[in-house]
């Protein structure tokens, strides 16, 4: 990595790539433009050699704009994300990058289905598209038009099949027995040992990123919000990234502090509410009630303190919706007290739980290699051992404010089970309480938002650390300043495949176990 000028050009691993970092004081991002399908496999495989990541990736239709089709991939890297455009020709082929991170194929299949970008020698199985929409048209194309009433053509999926003595499928879903989301989960098992697991999504297809199209950049923060229910916050923060950086605006630093404090109660709510259900997976119900019961209370005060128990609303393009009074601040230091005293003493009865112990240890195991291998970030790839945090300093890396001076301390852990997974949940729920009381009590003085001027064709990438990982929403805005596309993405691509390798030669009757243990998301993947 060697800087061409004043830290505002670099080149990445001796590639031919430069990059110029991205305006705004948001996580660093590094804008690139590959000169050709072949610079973009080189500089993939130099991420990958590095021990970089496949962080996001989508296509974009820009011919309105630039006169083409442009696909995107965004890669962690030690200086940040590395935010590489390629122009597509006329046929739209592109390389495939599955070769090199496994996890570009889902993302693949779903550019394929949108925009029409073909990736050569790829898989080709729908992904998004159930027969809803004919395989010709594609919903992203500007000149596409209003859907024409499909009919809905049901169509086979071609699962990976599993042969030998004994084999057999198991198929389960897409309609769960819960009031859960759809997905299709094929297991191939001989007994109740799991050889294979493969997954199908796309049922909660949307159509979200389509209906941001055409939007005023304001009136998108809406509907960033409202992506993935539980990370709501997450995606409200990433998208108003974004379009900071297009329009080159900054939130005044107490708009940060209160987007950062609204994130961490984000972050304690989720924990609060996995960690009782994992006690109920393991038929400690007691561990669901109290759980259950510090949760509610924690999205009481939400309710009582932002006027939202999910704090929808509250994050906006230029800062923040509203703001606290140093009462309302009071109450938050001490709901953290209150809930780290109760958070303690419940994972003392957890840790000493024989019962569930046994049902957590050794289940569900996803080693550091594998979690490198397929791209994963936030809370499972840290208790696989990786330390992949957005909030938390490290070698090469400066977190964006207010993260940079309250000094995070990533959660971690080696084992990669269940138990990890549970561990980690539990320090990052005192991590957070302690970050909390510091946001309160160290809260600056002055405006919670700035104007925001409308800019012509720009362009940004937001990078905020949710509670699950690395929430990415990129933004193109056309010549009047409205919205032409936007992609939110969640960790849950990268984590999903990483689930269908977690369950193997485990039994069926622990997969709910393992599945929730990840908690992913099939609305912010289906889209």
């Amino acid at each position: 990595m060697r800087p061409k000028t004043a830290a505002r050009v670099m080149k990445f691993f001796d590639e031919p790539v430069e990059f110029e970092k991205q305006p705004g004081i948001g996580a660093p991002v590094w804008r690139g433009r590959a000169g050709g399908g072949a610079a973009l496999q080189a500089f993939a495989a130099a991420v990958r050699a590095a021990g970089g990541r496949l962080a996001a990736l989508w296509g974009s239709d820009e011919r309105p704009t630039a006169g083409c089709f442009r696909l995107h991939a965004v890669f962690g890297i030690e200086a940040g994300h590395a935010w590489l455009a390629l122009d597509l020709p006329p046929d739209l082929f592109c390389p495939d990058l599955s070769g090199i991170f496994p996890a570009a194929n889902r993302m693949q299949r779903a550019a394929r289905d949108l925009v029409g970008i073909d990736f050569e020698g790829a898989d080709r199985r729908p992904w998004l598209r159930h027969g809803g929409w004919p395989a010709d048209w594609h919903p992203l194309r500007h000149d596409i038009g209003e859907p024409a009433g499909f009919a809905n053509q049901v169509t086979d999926y071609d699962f990976v099949r599993v042969g030998g003595e004994g084999a057999h499928e198991v198929p389960v879903g897409p309609i769960h027995a819960g009031t859960i989301e759809p997905g299709h989960f094929r297991f191939s098992v001989v007994g109740e040992r799991v050889l294979r697991l493969e997954q199908r999504f796309g049922y909660a297809h949307k159509g979200i990123e389509r209906l941001f199209a055409g939007r005023a950049p304001a009136e998108g923060a809406r509907l960033a919000g409202r992506v993935c229910g539980d990370s709501t916050c997450a995606y409200a923060w990433a998208y108003a990234d974004a379009v900071e950086a297009a329009c080159g605006a900054s939130p005044p630093p107490r708009a940060l502090g209160l987007r950062a404090l609204m994130l961490e109660r984000e972050r304690v709510a989720n924990h609060l509410g996995d960690l009782g259900a994992r006690g109920n997976d393991a038929s400690l119900a007691f561990g669901l009630a109290q759980f259950s019961r510090l949760r509610e209370d924690w999205l009481r005060l939400n309710a009582r303190l932002f006027g939202h128990r999910l704090l929808m609303d509250c994050i906006v393009p230029g800062g923040a919706a509203l703001d606290l009074d140093a009462s309302a601040l009071s109450l938050i230091v001490e709901q953290c007290e209150a809930v780290g005293r109760e958070v303690r003493a419940l994972r003392r009865i957890y840790d000493e739980h024989a019962g569930l112990q046994d049902r957590f240890l050794t289940t569900g195991v996803l080693d550091m290699a594998l979690a490198r291998e397929l791209s994963l970030s936030g809370l499972a790839a840290r208790a696989s051992g990786l330390i992949l945090d957005g909030r938390a300093h490290r070698q090469g890396y400066t977190p964006p404010p207010p993260w940079a001076t309250l000094g995070v301390r990533p959660a971690s852990d080696e084992r990669g089970d269940v138990a990890a997974r549970a561990a980690v949940r539990f320090a990052e729920v005192a991590e957070s309480l302690r970050l909390l009381r510091e946001l309160a009590v160290g809260l600056p003085a002055g405006d919670v938002r700035a104007g925001l001027a409308p800019a012509a064709a720009g362009a940004g990438l937001g990078v905020v650390e949710g509670w699950r990982g690395e929430v990415i929403v990129g933004v193109a805005l056309d010549a009047e300043g409205r919205l032409a596309r936007v992609h939110p993405h969640d960790p849950s691509w990268q984590a999903w495949p990483a689930l269908e390798r977690a369950v193997l030669n485990d039994i069926i009757p622990d997969f709910p176990l393992i599945n929730k243990s990840f908690n992913l998301s099939y609305s912010g993947a289906d889209l």
